[in-house]
């Protein structure tokens, strides 16, 4: 009876670790989970992106600085506060503005 109940958990935790292997994939093909992006997916033939997040900084446990490119223009992004705020929008350094070392 103690194999029998140690075979039928082995199985059902085979099952349920095949099962989120699965949802992963799924998760990566459709694009859901940004930070898990399929390898191919950005490709000769996919569109480039248009929304980027260049960098993040805390500023105090609520609100945080978001600096983000969408279309080639750089955005100050103040979050977190009763309501978001767009501090700055600048062109990017490839619309012609010289670039900054960083």
């Amino acid at each position: 009876m103690n194999s029998e109940l140690a075979l039928s958990a082995l199985v059902a935790l085979v099952v349920v670790l095949g099962l989120v292997v699965l949802a992963g994939q799924v998760v990566r093909r459709l694009g859901l989970a940004p930070g898990l992006a399929a390898a191919g997916r950005r490709g000769s033939g996919a569109a480039p992106r248009r929304l980027a997040l260049l960098e993040s900084l805390p500023i105090d446990p609520r609100r945080r600085l978001l600096l983000l490119r969408c279309d080639g223009r750089e955005l100050l992004v103040l979050t977190g506060g009763p309501q978001d705020l767009l501090l700055s929008a600048t062109p990017g350094a490839g619309a012609g503005a010289a670039a900054e070392p960083r």
